[in-house]
């Protein structure tokens, strides 16, 4: 251990109570010894624990076949999720008007996000607004991520099959992290099947005891992976690692517009592969919290003004943290315009 591990290693120690997931970075996490002994392994069953509970609070206001179909898969799919004129009018304002819009590009594909502010949708785009702020659309979402927190919306257009020196690391099967989180895409247009759908394994949510065996396994070695997202903690699965955890093949989600998925992201998923190049728009949300809370409170996002202001808050603080500190911002300003335009 450097002299440089071992002045951070209190603050290391303390993030084993937070959100924090890698092991290459982090000595305690990666550490082989506590992983050994059963550190990463504490870790997924304590939160996982306080998830189930803040899940209780939640299920009695979701209907009991969603409550199942979760259960049962890690994910809950709902087609024709908006009444048919509602959601034309959302095609409308999101594919008709122009917004600023950011870049990210992993190998041969290219996500687009719009952050979203509630203030300014309200006047520009109220049936998106009126989407954003509907309660059962967060409780469903809250319940997937196991928290009682805000989810934090925008547009997203995936732009695939693309040219690229290395594959799109979307692509491989893998967990975003030790702890529930939850993503969820309202599609806005139909998404076929050869289109590198969301794929999804059905079950992977769940901590049997093969899963449990195979994450110590990987916790030993991951600090010295040679694929950096499973090093920080997003573990890979090839197939052979899901038949060891009795898991099924990845359910593809080639489904028709105004479908709706939300799905558990600690539970194996991936972007699918394709060879053509396609486009894929949703309204996306994502919610990932402190796992170890116990309580729902503390979460700034949920205050009002915050709530109303998350996407500016959110590319404010990356530009603060890319001037002042280590962070390097991923998504790249491309301009003002049409979220499907190049």
């Amino acid at each position: 251990m450097s002299g440089r591990d071992l002045l951070g290693l209190p603050l290391a120690a303390l993030a084993v109570f937070t959100s924090a997931k890698s092991f290459r970075d982090n000595p305690v996490l990666g550490n082989r010894w506590l992983n050994q002994r059963g550190l990463h392994v504490l870790r997924l069953k304590l939160a996982a624990g306080l998830a189930a509970r803040r899940r209780r609070r939640i299920s009695r206001r979701i209907p009991a076949s969603l409550l199942h179909q979760f259960e049962q898969n890690g994910f809950i799919c709902i087609e024709n999720f908006l009444p048919q004129a509602e959601f034309r009018s959302l095609q409308k304002e999101v594919l008709n008007q122009p917004w600023d819009r950011y870049d990210m590009t992993q190998g041969t594909t290219t996500t687009r996000r719009v952050f979203l502010d509630g203030v300014e949708l309200k006047r520009l785009s109220p049936a998106l607004h009126n989407l954003i702020s509907r309660r059962d659309l967060k409780d469903l979402i809250r319940y997937v991520a196991g928290t009682l927190a805000e989810p934090v919306f925008s547009l997203q257009a995936i732009f695939s099959g693309g040219t690229g020196k290395h594959p799109d690391p979307q692509a491989s099967v893998h967990s975003d992290t030790f702890h529930s989180t939850a993503k969820a895409w309202l599609f806005l247009e139909d998404v076929q099947d050869e289109a590198g759908p969301l794929s999804y394994v059905p079950g992977s949510h769940r901590l049997t005891s093969q899963r449990l065996a195979w994450e110590k396994i990987q916790s030993l070695t991951a600090a010295e992976s040679a694929i950096t997202y499973h090093a920080r903690g997003s573990f890979r699965a090839a197939m052979k690692d899901l038949n060891a955890m009795n898991l099924p093949c990845p359910h593809r989600f080639a489904v028709p517009g105004n479908t709706l998925v939300i799905a558990d992201t600690h539970g194996f998923h991936c972007r699918s592969a394709t060879r053509i190049q396609t486009t894929r728009v949703e309204v996306y949300a994502s919610l990932r919290r402190n796992p170890f809370v116990p309580f729902g409170g503390l979460d700034i996002l949920s205050w009002p003004w915050c709530r109303e202001r998350s996407g500016s808050l959110y590319l404010k603080a990356m530009e603060f943290g890319r001037r002042f500190g280590s962070i390097r911002m991923p998504w790249k300003q491309v301009g003002h315009g049409l979220l499907k335009q190049s």
